[in-house]
């Protein structure tokens, strides 16, 4: 059940923008800086907006994969499940930063639930749903800083 090092390093590496969003959220000096050297995408709520629609985009695919291994009627059910993530990301973002965060945190919420779904079908590896769970805790914890601070 150990997470191997390669997809666990590169999900902590994944978390770096929703990370970086929260602290120059909350400290004007690493805002000022993030503005200055990499401009206003990169910095506060606005870069956890548009990484995490691209994530929950990117994790669409990651579950039309794990729907290959399904059997049967199941198949059809995991790809159409699959894809639920990025429309939740394409419809659910816009409308200001905060709607769009607290959606996000549904949106990650809600692909945290297939993520189970996936594992219980046993169509993921055995360490996937320790290795979402804990990524999961980190993206909706930062996420919340630009929602509710």
């Amino acid at each position: 059940m150990r997470i191997p090092t390669v997809p666990l390093v590169l999900g902590l590496a994944g978390l770096i923008p929703f990370v970086w969003g929260a602290l120059s959220y909350l400290s004007p000096g690493l805002s000022a800086w993030g503005l200055q050297v990499m401009g206003a995408r990169f910095v506060g709520p606005y870069v956890q907006l548009f990484y995490g629609s691209v994530i929950l985009s990117f994790m669409s695919g990651v579950l039309w994969g794990f729907a290959t291994k399904a059997p049967g009627r199941l198949a059809g059910i995991c790809y159409g499940l699959s894809v639920l993530p990025a429309l939740w990301a394409f419809f659910m973002t816009g409308g200001g930063p905060t709607s769009a965060g607290l959606n996000l945190i549904f949106g990650f919420a809600g692909l945290l639930l297939l993520d189970l779904a996936f594992s219980v079908w046993k169509l993921t590896p055995a360490w996937w749903l320790r290795l979402r769970i804990g990524l999961t805790a980190v993206v909706i914890l930062c996420l919340s800083v630009g929602v509710f601070w």
